[in-house]
């Protein structure tokens, strides 16, 4: 289907994963899921019972090399996969052993680099890692966010990226972007950071935002995926309007370093509004390209 609809690189779509995070962290040693704490979230934007480190991480195995390996047969196309980053795991799962989240988060970046290897080995041709919470520990991606995830790339020769957006799909992250103001100026702390570390793309939420495009200024070096499609609604955008926010960028960065991408994830929509906003995607490429 998103070879139909014109993607030129694909992804499993997450189809065997409950969450984002916990689908990885299930196969981690040093997790006792029955030991809840009550902990709060992004900052403390909402609390949730959440699983507690007891002990050294590891992984148990391979944690997602079934979805990779099918999804490789079959598509000749490139192939993406998603990972959690290491900030935002250590934001969605207490620490009852380390002491420092710096520490955890160094742990988890070393199960995270196993896995990603073997994935590349398989023939994932990029690996992106999600950290929503870099928008909101601006100090702390700095000091160690960034340093951990360049230990989860470490040796990698494939594509690299990560992905940071605003968050969806609960109240409580529709309230927080109430209160951001006229712009989004969080990508601008952390920025310089990026653009200096050895993460090879930088996925970015601005369809339908409030982040000045003009930001990507600060990511000379770096490949920028470009949000062109809104996830935060059922609406289905136009060729022309997934267009008109890539030719808004290419005012900041040549257009060879930009990617035509969503917001983030589309697993919160009805399927229908799913395929059509791809397809809008697809077709927004297209356009650009010259062709219909």
């Amino acid at each position: 289907m998103q070879e139909d609809y014109g993607i030129d690189i694909v992804g499993d779509g997450e189809q065997s994963r409950i969450h984002f995070v916990h689908g990885f962290l299930e196969q981690i040693e040093g997790i006792d899921w029955n030991k809840k704490t009550a902990m709060g979230i992004r900052n403390n934007r909402y609390v949730v019972e959440v699983p507690t480190v007891t002990a050294p991480l590891k992984r148990k195995g391979a944690v997602h090399a079934t979805e990779a390996a099918v999804t490789r047969e079959h598509t000749k196309k490139k192939l993406k996969f998603t990972l959690p980053g290491p900030m935002t795991i250590c934001d969605t799962i207490a620490d009852g052993h380390y002491g420092r989240r710096a520490d955890m988060a160094m742990a988890f970046a070393r199960a995270l680099n196993e896995e990603a290897r073997e994935l590349e080995a398989l023939g994932v041709d990029v690996i992106q890692f999600d950290e929503p919470a870099f928008n909101v520990f601006m100090g702390e991606v700095v000091e160690w966010g960034v340093p951990a995830l360049e230990a989860a790339i470490a040796g990698l020769k494939c594509e690299t990226a990560v992905h940071i957006c605003y968050g969806y799909g609960i109240e409580a992250n529709i309230k927080w972007k109430e209160t951001l103001g006229d712009e989004w100026r969080q990508y601008e702390a952390i920025f310089p950071a990026l653009n200096k570390s050895d993460i090879g793309g930088v996925s970015l939420e601005c369809a339908g935002s409030k982040v000045p495009m003009s930001l990507i200024r600060l990511l000379p070096d770096k490949q920028i995926l470009v949000g062109a499609i809104d996830v935060a609604t059922s609406r289905i955008e136009t060729a022309e309007e997934v267009a008109a926010v890539m030719r808004e960028a290419m005012k900041y960065a040549d257009a060879e370093r930009l990617q035509c991408s969503t917001n983030c994830g589309l697993a919160p929509l009805p399927r229908g509004v799913a395929e059509g906003k791809l397809a809008a995607l697809g077709a927004g490429a297209r356009l650009l390209r010259g062709g219909r």
